[in-house]
């Protein structure tokens, strides 16, 4: 019994501090390998910490944290489109890290100031059209090489894209029309395209996996994700739109209330690392990353040579724009082209 009853003080001592001191409990918003290899990682420079970690897509996250608020179950998000990571900070679902910034590049700068040091960037990368290259010569289809493009009946069936309510590229896609053709343009070519659409995904990067293995003709997605496929050997062709094309900031946020805060820190730390940051490569994340000194992959998409729009992450990144352009896209776009 005494040694019971000692057993029980420390567990009692152990929650004292709001949280058992060696767990750290993560949702990733990048690929999945992508975030093992971050736990992984972490777990190596910290030993005495264990990483819970679960991969969800950005809507999905921000749901949850909004769910959980004042009793939350994640200490830190890593990962994913930045817009959600803005509203979470705009909400005050997040808090700030305390985190030096100074090495890493003005556009994640520019994500702290944002946000007050709620959501700090971690990689970019820009939004693309890929198409498998056999099956659009098989079936004697054009290439796309824009936007607008996209609207053509050649594509019919032939396109996927995911559903903004779950993803952050798809919302990213969203909120880059409305930039480029005004908001009720916009919608109409969404919904012109969503004619030619055969899936709206849950997932940003499923609609290139499917292109990758012939089960769909064209993706929307971000390159980033397009050229892992094409590095693979998938005959994937990948398409800067010529009207230009937005992008988005990955993020890194702590959450409010997070119990295990010291450990979300230190992750974020670890994140915004210039050699951790270049361990990408490793699993195939091509993605642009935020610190000055970390190495590009030379794979990744050249982000000087795109034509990218001056995106107004203060705007969309906002919870009222987001509420308004998913409801118009639900009526107007996914309502009008659903099974």
């Amino acid at each position: 019994m005494k040694r019971l009853g000692l057993i029980s003080a420390a567990v009692m001592m152990a929650s004292a501090g709001g949280t058992f001191a060696d767990e750290l409990s993560v949702v990733c918003g990048a690929e999945q390998d992508w975030c093992d290899l971050m736990a992984a990682a972490f777990e190596e420079q910290n030993p005495d910490t264990d990483v819970l970690m679960v991969r969800k897509s950005t809507g999905e996250t921000l749901a949850q944290i909004r769910a959980e608020a004042g009793n939350p179950k994640i200490d830190v998000w890593w990962g994913g489109t930045g817009d959600p990571h803005l509203i979470a900070a705009e909400e005050g679902l997040t808090q700030p890290s305390g985190v030096d910034t100074g090495e890493l590049l003005g556009w994640a700068q520019n994500m702290a100031e944002i946000s007050d040091s709620r959501a700090i960037g971690i990689y970019a990368g820009a939004l693309g059209i890929a198409y498998n290259s056999e099956i659009l010569a098989d079936k004697d289809i054009a290439p796309p090489q824009c936007w607008v493009d996209l609207e053509d009946p050649r594509f019919a069936g032939e396109i996927q894209v995911a559903n903004p309510n779950s993803s952050g590229t798809a919302y990213t896609a969203l909120a880059t029309f409305v930039q480029l053709f005004g908001e009720d343009e916009a919608m109409k070519r969404l919904d012109a395209i969503g004619e030619n659409v055969n899936s709206y995904t849950k997932s940003g990067s499923a609609p290139s996996k499917a292109a990758a293995r012939g089960e769909t003709g064209v993706s929307i997605g971000f390159m980033h994700d397009m050229v892992k496929l094409a590095a693979q050997g998938f005959p994937l062709t990948i398409v800067a739109p010529c009207e230009g094309t937005g992008y988005e900031v990955g993020a890194v946020s702590i959450i409010e209330g997070a119990r295990n805060f010291d450990a979300a820190k230190a992750w974020v730390e670890f994140a915004l690392n210039a050699e951790v940051q270049s361990r990408a490569p490793e699993v195939g994340a091509f993605q642009v990353p935020s610190n000055s000194n970390a190495q590009v992959a030379p794979d990744s998409p050249d982000l000087a040579s795109i034509k990218l729009i001056d995106y107004d992450f203060a705007t969309y990144g906002s919870s009222e724009t987001r509420e308004r352009l998913l409801a118009r896209w639900d009526a107007e776009v996914g309502d009008q082209n659903s099974d």
